[in-house]
């Protein structure tokens, strides 16, 4: 059975005040706790190192619990922070590269979408049309297409924005 909010707090007090036994029975308590909150989110192979982390962190932080506030909401927080850096690192990991072939399939198809990007751009306004050129389709970083252009790197970020969205907004036009 799990321990309430008055176990956990009574036993992180004791823990606080040097009890081991009590802060071992705390810390199994908060690794059941960890396991049911994060098994609802997290991918099975991450579990693990999501507890561990936590268990650390609260080891860590425990001297900063107030025991005249509430421990699961404390311990909650914890583990919120825990999931957010989960999420950062699981989303900032290089992705893996395509294994499939671009989807033309042919020279035809390559001439075909070149135009079709080229009649696009021709539907917007010049400047717009020439930022998207140069960081989209020449591949230049904002500054050099601001060199090239002459526009400032502001400018260019404006009107790649709003000239994509012009460009967005055609296609879903005519489909």
């Amino acid at each position: 059975m799990a321990a309430d909010e008055a176990t956990l707090a009574h036993l992180m007090a004791q823990a606080q005040h040097g009890d081991r036994a009590a802060y071992r029975e705390l810390l199994g308590e908060c690794d059941a706790w960890l396991r049911r909150f994060y098994g609802r989110k997290a991918h099975p192979d991450a579990l693990e190192d999501l507890v561990q982390e936590t268990l650390i962190s609260l080891h860590r932080k425990r001297a900063s619990w107030d025991s005249d506030r509430a421990f699961l909401p404390w311990l909650a927080a914890i583990a919120r922070y825990r999931w957010l850096d989960h999420l950062r690192r699981v989303y900032r990991a290089p992705e893996a590269e395509l294994a499939v072939e671009p989807a033309v399939e042919s020279e035809e198809d390559a001439v075909g979408a070149r135009l079709g990007v080229d009649r696009l751009l021709g539907t917007i306004p010049e400047a717009q049309a020439l930022a998207i050129r140069l960081t989209k389709i020449d591949g230049l970083s904002v500054a050099e297409a601001s060199a090239r252009s002459g526009q400032s790197e502001s400018a260019v970020k404006v009107n790649v924005h709003r000239g994509l969205k012009r460009m967005a907004a055609l296609i879903e036009e005519t489909t």
